[in-house]
């Protein structure tokens, strides 16, 4: 087990300049995420905990605080610049969010595929592992070919979350990965996040729901909600 990402003291506000107000959305948030145990973030709604992986993903950058990606080398996702960020990103990062964004008309293989070719390895060796993901979720072979766009709620979910896992990165961000699932699929999504975990990757999720925070996390981190502040002059 050794740490992955560790995060101290983040911040992260948006400016309302139109309204001379200043919105925190997380505050001073700090915790390690670890090979092959998952850390929960918790809090109400408001305390940044969306806000706090799209800081990690560097799709927000924060106002304050450190996010301290391990490796070789450690790499400050907070103050790398941007070919270092996108790196990390191909390389060491999947982030599942509650929806499924991709090519339209791409074969749902090819959707799962893609965080593999975009790595360089080859398309029928990408494709496979794909389809090993797809089987591990249950998603029916009749539907490997077929565009996402007309599947379940529960479908499309099952596919966000195996092109995730597909290069088993280093680290796993999920935001409420069962949220709106019927429990067969939600069951199925939990099977594959343990899964994950037994193969080592370190996650980092978002739950509302207690009962999985309990079956599921080994670390859990309570975020407040922070208050709002006036702009600065």
């Amino acid at each position: 087990m050794s740490t992955v990402l560790t995060v101290r003291g983040l911040s992260k506000a948006f400016t309302l300049h139109h309204q001379g107000k200043r919105i925190p959305s997380a505050y001073d948030a700090s915790f390690t995420v670890e090979s092959g145990r998952l850390t929960a973030l918790i809090g109400p709604s408001g305390a940044g905990k969306s806000s706090v992986l799209k800081c990690v993903f560097r799709t927000y950058l924060p106002q304050a605080g450190s996010i301290v990606l391990h490796g070789a080398s450690d790499l400050d996702l907070a103050t790398c610049d941007e070919h270092a960020a996108l790196r990390a990103r191909r390389q060491d990062i999947a982030y599942v969010t509650q929806f499924l964004h991709c090519l339209p008309r791409q074969p749902t293989v090819d959707v799962v595929a893609a965080p593999l070719a975009a790595l360089g390895v080859p398309r029928e060796q990408a494709r496979a592992a794909a389809r090993e993901r797809l089987r591990e979720l249950d998603l029916p072979e009749r539907l490997w070919d077929v565009p996402p766009a007309t599947f379940s709620g529960g479908e499309r979910q099952r596919v966000n979350l195996a092109r995730g896992l597909v290069h088993r990165p280093r680290l796993l961000m999920l935001d409420e990965p069962t949220a709106s699932l019927d429990r067969r699929s939600a069951d199925l999504v939990v099977g594959a996040i343990r899964s994950a975990k037994t193969a080592g990757v370190a996650i980092l999720a978002i739950f509302h729901d207690a009962e999985l925070v309990a079956a599921l996390a080994d670390t859990v981190v309570e975020l407040k909600r922070p208050t709002e502040l006036p702009c600065a002059a």
